[in-house]
């Protein structure tokens, strides 16, 4: 079974193929910071006001740490335990994604934040920063919580490698970074940092593939071992996702707090609530906060990368195709 300890090397037959089907699709959203132009919203930073200026300030600072902090979790954590030589290679992929992410971050630092002190501060932003270190602490107890294990021998190590899986897939790339990405696109409706929004586009793309992989997973486990995913499982991803929604809530404070015209905290806290619900009914589990979207520009972007984030499938950017970008072709 999956999670059977060992690693697989034998491709043919393959006993996974949606994994190897997730692999080829990953391969053709490739794409390179380089091609990202960021130089266009060097204008629009000095347009920002204070309260604007510091939402982008705490924004840059969690993105500096956020995609290290999952690729770490993927190498000591996940790879060495998904016995199955076509999941390994999505794995693969994703840790190089998680790369290209950090790169990307890493110009925009070195592009929105000219000041050498300022940078450095914000790379150590789980140490200073409260709000992202409570977010930080929250990732690194999970990474935690899987300690030494090497090799998942009982049911008990099988239930804390799920819980360790779903907690990265639906908290932290799931709703931690789906809240990040909510303020990049409000600030694009403000027709502010097109040059961010396009990036983001992509990083967006990535990440929603990482999850539906990761809720693979977790539903090929699933049917392969029913019984571990029990009511006491259920409740602990409950209690897990509502600390997340708290944690992130707590990081909306802190980049709303000055009062950020058009986004109030209120309206974040019922968006994370909606993203929540939506990773519990990804898992077959009911609702816990039956809060709608109160984010129409999550709903209204004009540009159909977003339609992925309500499940719906689409590939804006492939490579080999000539030149052409398609946003027909699903991924």
């Amino acid at each position: 079974m999956l999670l059977d300890p060992g690693l697989d090397l034998t491709l043919r037959p393959m006993r996974y193929p949606h994994f190897f089907d997730r692999y080829r699709d990953a391969i053709k959203n490739t794409w390179t910071v380089e091609e990202v132009d960021l130089h266009s919203d060097l204008t629009d930073l000095d347009r920002l006001s204070a309260a604007e200026r510091h939402l982008v300030s705490r924004l840059v600072a969690f993105f500096a740490t956020g995609d290290t902090i999952v690729a770490n979790n993927l190498v000591l954590n996940l790879y060495q335990h998904v016995n199955s030589p076509e999941g390994r290679l999505y794995l693969s992929r994703q840790l190089f994604e998680e790369a290209v992410h950090v790169q990307f971050y890493l110009n925009l630092l070195d592009t929105y934040v000219p000041d050498e002190d300022e940078r450095t501060e914000a790379f150590a932003a789980v140490e200073n920063i409260p709000s992202i270190r409570r977010k930080a602490e929250f990732c690194f107890r999970w990474i935690d919580s899987l300690g030494n294990l090497q090799r998942l021998e009982s049911r008990e190590d099988r239930r804390a490698f799920l819980l360790n899986l779903i907690c990265f897939a639906a908290c932290i790339e799931g709703l931690f970074f789906y809240g990040a990405f909510a303020y990049v696109y409000f600030l694009r409706s403000r027709g502010l940092l097109h040059g961010l929004a396009s990036g983001t586009n992509w990083v967006f793309r990535d990440e929603s593939m990482h999850m539906a992989f990761a809720f693979d997973v977790v539903d090929t486990v699933r049917a392969e071992e029913p019984d571990l995913f029990d009511e006491k499982m259920a409740q602990q991803v409950r209690e897990m996702l509502a600390e997340a929604v708290e944690c992130e809530t707590q990081f909306a404070g802190d980049l709303l707090g000055g009062g950020v015209s058009g986004l109030p905290v209120a309206d974040m806290r019922a968006y994370l609530e909606h993203v929540a619900d939506r990773r519990l009914e990804q898992l077959g589990l009911e609702p816990m906060y039956g809060t709608a979207n109160p984010l129409g520009f999550m709903e209204l972007q004009d540009v159909q990368e977003l339609s992925n984030f309500f499940e719906r499938r689409v590939s804006a950017y492939q490579v080999a195709v000539g030149g052409s970008v398609s946003f027909d072709d699903e991924f």
